[in-house]
């Protein structure tokens, strides 16, 4: 494995880790903690035997208070809220330690226990005590906020992990909603050609056939091609002029290079149905829709415009709509950035119009 890949699996804490401590983080700092006190203290004493012996007393001790804080204290109180359980809790084991450190010192490496104090102590007394507690709640106190940072970063990821989750069901429950919808329109188209005895009917059933694979296999992704997104788009077009046949002027123009570019999949087509479904089914005269896609730079520029219902087939303006384009401006709060996007929809001179601006990856 590369030096650098083995340095960030073993000792770097990111997010593909899990903000996770192992043996080897534990190892390290104790290890430099060891080593830091070892060359301070010995430069102290100008005795670096003696600092030696006395850290390698000292440091089981320290590593047992930080330990029991931080993994029996930190959560038995301190996540429950019970500060005052806990302050008294780390008062009296801080104290226990310091007894028994007294006295392994006294009776395994010197006397004089506290050979960086004002005078020499040969035996227990107060200053001694508050000296070494404070000095014990110091190793603790670093020990025990690295666990809590931690603990915070790994809440944040889980949090961001659960959000990102939720995020991606609704948008799967908002493209479950669309594909039945666009079936159940196409079938329909089917059925009346079948009632007509119509030679079309094979073809369009090719047709369908080619969609529903798109829809089964190719829109489980975040992004599509935009390629293939206008092919499925030509593809159901073909059905409509297939189904109405001369009643329908339509229009559909492709400009600029989309090579490369990426687009939330089975997104525009839900202005198209909505344009065939409240423009061409509901209207008894000839019906002008058109279609327009421009790629510049990164961008995808979608204009389209049908005739309106007429007043007599017309039922509103919320029906107009549909729920088609209420999931699509969901879909696209939910998978675009406000910047990247820009929704208009509008009436004008007898036409419903949709321009849509939209970042392309």
């Amino acid at each position: 494995m590369p030096l650098s890949a083995s340095f960030k699996n073993n000792f770097l804490l990111n997010a593909n880790t899990g903000y996770k401590i192992n043996v080897t983080h534990h190892v390290i700092f104790w290890l430099l903690y060891f080593l830091f006190n070892f060359l301070r203290w010995g430069s102290y004493y100008n005795d670096y035997l003696y600092s030696f012996k006395a850290n390698l007393l000292g440091f089981p001790i320290h590593m047992s208070l930080t330990y029991f804080t931080v993994y029996v204290l930190i959560p038995m109180f301190i996540y429950k809220r019970k500060y005052v359980f806990f302050s008294l809790s780390l008062i009296a084991i801080i104290f226990v330690m310091v007894i028994i450190k007294y006295e392994l010192t006294y009776f395994l490496i010197s006397n004089n226990v506290w050979p960086e104090g004002p005078e020499e102590t040969t035996s227990l007394n107060t200053n001694y005590v508050i000296v070494m507690m404070l000095g014990e709640f110091y190793v603790i106190s670093f020990g025990a906020a690295i666990k809590i940072t931690i603990d915070w970063l790994r809440e944040r990821q889980l949090a961001a992990s659960l959000a990102k989750e939720n995020l991606e069901t609704e948008l799967r429950f908002l493209r479950s909603q669309i594909s039945p919808h666009f079936f159940f329109n196409t079938l329909n188209n089917i059925y009346s050609l079948s009632l007509e005895k119509s030679e079309n009917t094979p073809e369009t059933i090719l047709k369908l056939s080619d969609l529903m694979r798109y829809l089964l296999y190719e829109t489980k992704d975040k992004r599509q091609a935009l390629h293939k997104e206008i092919k499925f788009i030509r593809n159901y077009l073909d059905l409509e002029r297939i189904r109405y046949n001369k009643k329908l002027n339509l229009n559909f123009d492709v400009e600029g290079d989309t090579k490369g570019k990426k687009i939330a999949p089975m997104l525009l087509i839900h202005f198209i149905e909505n344009g065939f479904k409240h423009g061409a089914s509901k209207n008894i005269g000839i019906v002008n829709i058109s279609i327009n896609l421009k790629v510049s730079g990164d961008f995808l520029f979608f204009k389209m415009s049908n005739t309106l219902p007429q007043k007599d087939l017309k039922n509103n303006l919320n029906e107009a709509g549909g729920i088609g384009i209420e999931n699509v401006e969901k879909r696209l709060k939910l998978g675009y950035k406000p910047e990247e996007y820009d929704l208009k929809i509008y009436e004008a001179d007898g036409m419903y119009n949709v321009h849509l601006k939209l970042k392309l990856l």
